[in-house]
C-alpha cells in the first residue's frame, strides 16, 4: 500500500528546514563576529580572539626583554589554551542561544 502524503506536513517540513538554514548562517556570521580577549597567567600575552578560533591580535603586555625564550613560549602556549578555550566556550554559548529552542534528532 502507498502511503499518502501529507502536504500541510511536508510545507511545515520544508519551512522549518528553511528556518534552520537561517539560523545557521546567522550562527556561522555571529562566530566570525563575537571576539574574546585572554591572557596569559603571567600577564605577559594577551590574544583576542573570535568564536570560530581565529587570532585577531596579540600583544605583549610586559617585558618580554627580560623573559628567556622558553618563559615567552609558554606564555604563549598558555594564552593559545586559555583562547581556545574561549572560542569554545563562545560557540557553545552562541549555539545555545541560536538553536535552543530546537531538539536534536538523537534525542528521544
Amino acid at each position: 500500500m502507498a502511503r499518502e502524503i501529507d502536504q500541510s506536513w511536508v510545507e511545515e517540513a520544508i519551512e522549518r528546514y528553511r528556518r534552520i538554514e537561517a539560523l545557521r548562517a546567522e550562527f556561522d556570521e555571529a562566530i566570525r563576529r563575537v571576539q574574546v580577549t585572554v591572557r596569559s597567567p603571567d600577564g605577559l600575552v594577551e590574544l583576542i580572539v573570535t568564536a570560530d578560533g581565529s587570532v585577531n591580535d596579540v600583544r605583549f603586555l610586559g617585558a618580554s626583554q627580560v623573559r628567556t625564550g622558553p618563559e615567552v613560549a609558554r606564555s604563549l602556549r598558555a594564552a593559545i589554551t586559555a583562547a581556545d578555550d574561549a572560542a569554545r566556550w563562545a560557540r557553545e554559548k552562541l549555539y545555545t542561544e541560536t538553536f535552543g529552542d530546537y531538539r536534536r534528532l538523537t534525542e528521544a
